[in-house]
């Protein structure tokens, strides 16, 4: 009897029939949801979204393709299943929940006293199960994540049994997965393009996507033969259908003019065959992790002409968590150009942290900030910002600031679970820190980025070496990444650590587009003097008086079952 049971129960299949709620009046559209991507490598589970900045409050769309007894899914500072803010939809077999739930330092999922998750609907259609809910930027409920602009860190989980007890779900052991995005886009209108618009595609053919957890890969062409000088004024992804979880960001870069030819080349970015001429291939025309872009009116990227390369290189960021093989990608960008000059040369400058091990977070920290500079001395004039397109990895939080002279990009990072110290690198789970800023008139600075003194480091080395009794190996012919991982992590040590990325010297790199440092003294720069900050943002559950809420139970979905039996 009890397999029989057990048999009935698993073909139970959960069909939701019932409008529990509105959006706004109305049950939201399909097509009122403009921002979509997929949470899973497999893409059966893909998210959509829209942001109410009236409302303060962002409406979720989950469809999930095959719903057996339950999803969760959820936000994290940095896409740890525990501590977790948490919505969940799950059924004992015979009756269906949603609630507002959260994870415990166990990863146990426990109902949430305040349910600030609020179900608008749930339905199956021929394509799969809707779910959609939606929650305010702030809840002002410890338990709950703070919505902020920047990358989000979405989580999710498959209930694929019955659940009969919520305290008895672990995050930790169900299927799951994480997707990082950007919840909170632009409230920009996008500019008509002009009519003379002509578009290019820079796509990599036939990718074979190695299966490896981060692959960069590298793809060279060419400009339309004879192409004269024109302006970018858009650009956008392509991505092959089926792959958007797979392709984490892409690139596309103009060589240096100097060079009259560039070998043609399609392969990882780290390959020993890769020719070295690729690497004067770093004027940025496109980066993409986000939405379109698009220039003012009176501005434009220029592409093509004499004085320009006519050989692009293609990169684009494979995050395959998974290691999935067999899977071929033709992904890049779209440039949208004109030949009708616009008033100003547009530019694009990289700000933030150098790629350097240098800069390293000590584990088990919960806040980690690290400062990337671009000072007064490498812009030399001030530069007019039009847009953030933002790259970021693994990160709480990041800002960029303009106070007086001084570009300021500041990256707090969370390494709770972490048994090592984590160091500056490229993959997903490296720790890196980069803005592209969007500017005009153009000018030849393209790369704006500092890292602490290297001697400086090594001081902080040979002193805790000798706070430890010599037990610590400074020698500087190790790597850093040894120097750093033979400290032992205690409060101190740490505190020593960002005490000295706070008052250090700095090493300013301030690169042309050849990537080759502007004349000058760049080493030991002292620190600029920051005098202002950003104000913090207030949301209306901190600016409003609610009386203490009591607990609220989880919202019950009617449901209709049937077996096969």
């Amino acid at each position: 009897m009890r397999k029989l049971l057990s048999i009935y129960f698993t073909m139970l299949a959960v069909v939701v029939v019932i409008l529990l709620a509105s959006f706004q009046g109305a049950s939201p559209r399909g097509d009122y949801f403009p921002f979509r991507v997929p949470l899973d490598p497999l893409g059966t589970l893909e998210l959509s979204w829209n942001v109410s900045y009236p409302q303060q409050e962002v409406c979720f769309q989950l469809l999930v393709k095959e719903l057996h007894f339950g999803i969760v899914f959820g936000m994290s500072d940095r896409g740890e299943l525990e501590n977790a803010d948490l919505a969940i939809l799950w059924s004992d077999g015979h009756k269906s929940y949603f609630g507002d739930a959260w994870s415990d330092a166990q990863g146990h999922i426990r109902l949430d006293s305040k349910q600030d998750y609020q179900l608008l609907e749930a339905h199956r259609a021929p394509e799969g199960f809707y779910l959609t809910f939606k929650r305010p930027f702030s809840t002002c409920d410890p338990n709950d994540y703070l919505i902020e602009d920047g990358t989000v860190h979405l989580i999710y989980g498959v209930l694929d049994r019955p659940v009969t007890s919520l305290p008895a779900v672990n995050m930790t052991v169900v299927s799951r997965g994480l997707q990082r995005v950007q919840l909170l886009k632009p409230n920009i209108s996008s500019p008509e393009l002009p009519p003379d618009v002509q578009t290019l595609e820079v796509l990599a053919p036939n990718v074979s996507i190695p299966g490896q957890e981060t692959t960069y890969w590298c793809y060279i062409t060419e400009l339309p033969k004879n192409m004269p000088k024109n302006h970018i004024v858009m650009y956008e992804s392509v991505i092959t259908p089926g792959n958007e979880a797979l392709v984490h960001h892409m690139e596309v870069f103009q060589c240096a003019p100097q060079f009259d030819s560039i070998p043609h080349y399609s392969g990882p970015c780290d390959s020993k065959m890769k020719p070295q001429r690729l690497n004067y291939c770093r004027h940025v025309l496109a980066a993409l992790g986000a939405k379109a872009f698009y220039y003012p009116e009176e501005a434009g990227l220029a592409i093509g002409g004499p004085d320009s390369s006519k050989y692009l290189r293609l990169e684009v960021h494979y995050h395959n968590p998974l290691q999935l093989k067999g899977s071929f990608d033709s992904s890049g960008i779209r440039l949208y150009y004109t030949p009708t000059l616009r008033k100003y040369d547009g530019g694009i400058m990289e700000l933030g942290l150098v790629y350097t091990p240098v800069m390293a977070i000590p584990p088990h920290e919960d806040h980690f900030q690290l400062t990337g500079y671009c000072t007064e001395k490498c812009t030399a004039t001030l530069v007019v910002p039009l847009f953030f397109l933002q790259e970021i990895r693994m990160l709480k939080k990041m800002v960029t600031v303009l106070p007086g002279d001084v570009l300021l990009t500041s990256c707090t990072y969370n390494t709770q679970d972490r048994e090592k110290a984590t160091v500056g690198g490229f993959g997903i789970l490296e720790e890196m820190c980069v803005n592209y800023i969007h500017y005009y008139p153009r000018t030849e600075l393209e790369l704006c980025k500092s890292a602490v003194d290297y001697g400086y480091l090594q001081k902080y080395f040979a002193f805790m070496n000798r706070f430890h009794e010599d037990e610590i190996c400074s020698c500087p012919q190790a790597a850093v990444s040894e120097q750093f991982a033979a400290i032992p992590w205690d409060p101190f040590s740490k505190d020593v650590l960002r005490a000295l990325y706070s008052t250090s010297p700095i090493s300013m790199h301030c690169n042309q587009s050849s990537a080759t440092r502007f004349p000058g003294d760049w080493e030991r720069q002292s620190l600029p003097q920051v005098t202002t900050s950003l104000p913090k943002p207030q949301y209306k559950c901190e600016t409003t008086r609610d009386p203490q809420p009591q607990p609220q139970p989880p919202t019950v979905i009617e449901v209709r079952t049937h077996s096969k039996l």
